[in-house]
């Protein structure tokens, strides 16, 4: 259910195509929540039928239509109403942390390459998560440009913080990726070969 307080999210920025609503998520929601184009569709359609949007046809190309999506007043009462609600966390798994803990039963180049993988993913990661944080501090990224376009000048600080504070906590987090991963990179040349048990 989260992928729909998503899309309510980046509607509150301002009305959106279906097209620029998937494009503006991958580019910003998607870095906290992904979800394919083929699961996002679908829920548009669901929330429109819910009334928590609504569809307009707006011209695309020489004869074409597309359905733009502004949220309604019930949208946002959803929105604030999940806003309040406690989170309840899933639990974890974790494919990487699980396959580490039975390294033992392979070589020591297969746990290297791993953790070598698993360093360059959170590093692509990482470098991703820091370039969002800037955009949003510096005002620049195009949701967060088009969200102060359209709240009054004291809630921009609001905004732009609390932003830049959820792509904190995901460096952080990729930051004790690479060193755990880097822990075990020592921790393989200390242990050596594989047992098998």
């Amino acid at each position: 259910m989260s992928l729909r307080y998503a899309l309510l999210a980046l509607l509150t920025a301002q009305p959106m195509t279906g097209y620029d609503l998937a494009k503006a998520f991958h580019s910003s929601v998607g870095h906290v929540w992904h979800a394919p184009d083929s699961q996002i569709y679908p829920q548009l359609r669901r929330m429109e039928t819910e009334g928590l949007v609504t569809g307009t046809s707006v011209p695309w190309g020489p004869r074409g239509t597309k359905t733009r999506y502004d949220i309604t007043d019930a949208g946002l009462t959803a929105f604030r109403e999940w806003m309040t609600e406690p989170l309840e966390y899933a639990r974890e798994r974790e494919p990487a942390h699980l396959r580490a803990a039975y390294f033992e039963w392979t070589e020591p180049d297969v746990v290297r390459k791993q953790l070598e993988a698993h360093i360059a993913h959170f590093t692509d990661q990482r470098d991703q998560w820091v370039a969002q944080r800037e955009a949003i501090r510096s005002r620049t990224h195009p949701i967060v440009r088009s969200r102060l376009d359209r709240y009054p000048p004291e809630d921009w600080d609001r905004i732009v913080e609390y932003k830049a504070f959820a792509y904190e906590g995901m460096i952080a987090r990729a930051d004790a990726e690479i060193a755990w991963a880097r822990r075990g990179l020592a921790l393989g040349r200390e242990l050596g070969g594989s047992s098998g048990g």
